[in-house]
């Protein structure tokens, strides 16, 4: 006969724990962690180097002289990289990140570590300008700092003896509120085709980077689409009003935003941002359900440790100060989300510990595409013969199946979608990133697929812009795009250009 697992009558339920909470929270964070720190190592050098896109010496100088003095620098962007931002320091600080996080993925975590991961990325972060500017960078230093507070100064093991502080959890579900809340109604103000449910008409087709099924939902029946709609309002404006419900309303509430975040990662490639805000859905969901859920073994050991936890009071306290010290920075993040004026993805205090959110305000209805094509002829007319650089995630050859990337990051592809839809004035580092290529420059041909000029640079290099489409399945070519030229985003140059040159010296990138 089954034993009952109600309580008595007129006794009440024991509130909730939130031992395995904890423990899958610090797992995955410690993964996204690993995975922005495995981005840095590779980009970081080609994008913010010495002699990278956009060095950071020079950006430095520049925030210093703008803002009066390296201090005032300091103080409106906090970052290591202030005191020392050669390669090795760059270097030296993201793999140092990568190893601490993944000691966190591997079951090791303490205040002092979580709080030495948030310091670093958030150095970089500061001085990473344009390629650092998307919203999931400041939103992983947000979770980072609340993890902080999340489990003892220096007792790392999976299950401490003191349990998850009541307050964290509760501002990891206001995390969550505030992303979803900010991602609809950004939406709601910006762009009437999610208004008429009709946005995912264009969305897997024209979004930064499509991923393999990214054309099967773009075909999908303009009702299923429209559907797809009305359930992001339902997940965004609707949900994360009942984060702080009850128990069951809360774990329906978890489950709507986590559903919504599981289709975007199946239908693109937006680098972590889907298993981040995840992350803070996950505090929706206590013990319980998580007890229903992972291996007996590990709900075991939550188990004893719960049996067996001791009150740390300097927890609890750090956990209330935090709390109320994030309370007060949320008052502009709050009034922002009630503005007419919304803005999206911006900090309003230097260390990002309470920010604002939101995505795809606007659904572009064309995809653009800038294609950067170097020849050896001597002649830069349309006549010669042209090769195009491969992305690693853009598309360029018609024939290629868009591949899956995400979480990891592309910081160039992401970027030159930004880029397609503007000028080369409005975007300086494609003009150097050009004069690179005309050298055959190791670093920045990292960045893309494939060089097609493996054995002397090429003598004229340009960027093309077209508009691309998804072709239709099963067609007689295999082609997965089509595309219609639109005419030259950068004119041809080479590198003796004097108009290339003067540039150039006029950032600073070259000597005069």
């Amino acid at each position: 006969m089954a034993r009952n697992r109600q309580p008595a009558l007129g006794v009440p339920a024991a509130p909730p724990t939130y031992w395995l909470t904890r423990f899958v929270l610090l797992r995955l964070l410690g993964a996204l962690y690993a995975v922005a720190f495995l981005v840095a190592i590779n980009q970081v050098l080609p994008l913010i180097g010495a002699d990278g896109l956009l060095p950071v010496g020079p950006y430095l100088q520049q925030v210093s002289e703008a803002l009066g003095g390296t201090g005032a620098g300091f103080a409106r962007l906090p970052s290591l990289f202030w005191f020392w931002h050669s390669d090795a320091a760059l270097l030296a600080a993201t793999w140092v990140g990568l190893g601490l996080s993944c000691a966190v993925v591997a079951g090791y975590a303490n205040a002092v570590l979580l709080a030495v991961l948030w310091v670093l990325y958030l150095s970089l972060v500061h001085v990473g300008q344009e390629w650092y500017g998307y919203g999931w960078e400041i939103q992983l230093c947000e979770t980072g700092f609340l993890a902080i507070f999340l489990c003892p100064l220096l007792d790392g093991r999976p299950f401490p003896r003191t349990a998850p502080p009541q307050p964290i959890i509760v501002l990891f579900r206001w995390l969550v509120v505030r992303i979803m809340l900010g991602a609809g109604l950004i939406k709601l103000r910006g762009d009437a085709s999610w208004l008429d449910a009709t946005a995912l008409y264009y969305h897997f087709e024209t979004q930064p980077l499509p991923g393999p099924l990214s054309r099967w939902f773009h075909l999908l029946p303009h009702a299923v689409l429209r559907a797809g709609v009305w359930y992001n309002w339902l997940a965004e404006l609707g949900a994360p009003f009942f984060a702080f419900g009850p128990r069951v309303a809360r774990q329906v509430a978890g489950g709507v935003m986590i559903g919504l975040q599981l289709i975007l990662l199946l239908s693109g490639n937006l680098s972590f941002l889907n298993w981040l805000t995840i992350l803070p859905a996950l505090a929706c969901f206590d013990d319980g359900f998580w007890a229903r859920v992972l291996p007996g073994r590990l709900v075991r050991r939550a188990q004893l440790a719960a049996a067996q936890a001791e009150v740390s009071r300097p927890l609890q306290v750090a956990a209330w100060v935090a709390t109320a010290v994030l309370a007060v920075l949320s008052i502009r993040p709050v009034l922002n989300l009630v503005s007419p004026q919304q803005v999206m993805n911006t900090s309003f205090d230097p260390f990002d510990l309470v920010n604002t959110y939101g995505a795809f305000g606007t659904v572009g209805q064309q995809r653009l595409n800038i294609v950067f094509e170097g020849t050896l002829d001597d002649n830069s007319g349309d006549n010669s013969r042209w090769r195009p650089y491969p992305y690693k995630g853009l598309p360029v050859a018609l024939t290629q199946r868009p591949p899956q990337v995400a979480p990891y990051q592309l910081h160039l592809d992401w970027q030159l979608w930004f880029a397609a839809m503007g000028t080369p004035k409005q975007y300086p580092w494609a003009v150097h990133l050009l004069a690179k290529l005309l050298r055959n420059d190791p670093r920045a041909l990292s960045l893309f697929a494939a060089n097609p000029f493996p054995t002397r640079p090429p003598r004229y290099v340009r960027a093309v812009l077209y508009r691309y489409r998804f072709a239709r399945p099963g067609n007689a070519q295999g082609r997965w795009w089509q595309r219609e030229r639109l005419g030259l985003w950068l004119i041809p140059l080479s590198a003796d250009d004097p108009r290339l040159l003067a540039f150039l010296q006029a950032y600073g990138w070259v000597a005069p």
